[in-house]
C-alpha cells in the first residue's frame, strides 16, 4: 500500500507522514479497500486520520476535513462519506486514466 522501505518488506516509521499528496492517500486507501480485510481497512483509516493528504482528499470530496477526519479515526463512515472519498480515490489513483 504504502511504499516498502526496508528489506523485510514492511514501511518504517510513521505511514501516515508518507501520505502527503491526494494521490500517495488515494492509492493507499485504494489499496486497503481492495484487500477485503476489515482490519487493513479499519488500520489504513485511522492511519488517515493523521495524514496531510487527508487535507486535500476532504476538499476534494466537498467534505468538512474534521468530520472526514473524525470518520477515519472512529472507522465509521456513512454511506454518502464513502462514495464521496469512493470518487476521489478513483479519479486520482496514480497511473489509471481519468
Amino acid at each position: 500500500m504504502i511504499p516498502d522501505h526496508g528489506a523485510d518488506g514492511l514501511t518504517h516509521g510513521d505511514p501516515a507522514a508518507q501520505l502527503t499528496t491526494l494521490e500517495a492517500l488515494a492509492a493507499y486507501l485504494a489499496a486497503a479497500f481492495d484487500s477485503g480485510d476489515a482490519a487493513v481497512l479499519a488500520e489504513a483509516l485511522a492511519v488517515a486520520a493523521h495524514a496531510e493528504g487527508t487535507t486535500h482528499l476532504a476538499a476534494a470530496a466537498g467534505l468538512p476535513q474534521r468530520e472526514l477526519r473524525d470518520a477515519f479515526a472512529s472507522g465509521e463512515l456513512s454511506m454518502n462519506t464513502t462514495l464521496a472519498i469512493m470518487k476521489v480515490i478513483d479519479l486520482h489513483l496514480p497511473g489509471e486514466p481519468h
